[in-house]
Order: C-alpha cells, then structure tokens, then sequence
C-alpha cells in the first residue's frame, strides 16, 4: 500500500515486510524512508 507524508502530502510505497505494527487506514503512523529499485519507500512503519 501506500503512505501519505501529513506536511509534504508525498505517498510512499509500504510493503508489508516494512511493517512493525498492524496499521489500519487512517492511522498515524512513524516510518523511515529507504531507497529502492523504484525510489524512495517506508520501512520500519509502526502507529504512533
């Protein structure tokens, strides 16, 4: 899925294997960006 930055409105991909916490639509979440193949994506994502 998809993350949306709340201050830049920027998405970045989430694969579930960047996941610590279940998280639900709608949730605020701390993550860390990690560059990739395809660009810059959430690892390490966990609710807040």
């Amino acid at each position: 899925g998809f993350i949306t930055e709340e201050t830049s409105k920027k998405d970045y991909f989430v694969h579930i294997t960047g996941l610590i916490d279940k998280i639900s639509d709608g949730d605020e979440v701390q993550f860390e960006l990690e560059e990739g193949k395809k660009g810059l994506s959430a690892v390490n994502v966990k609710v807040i």
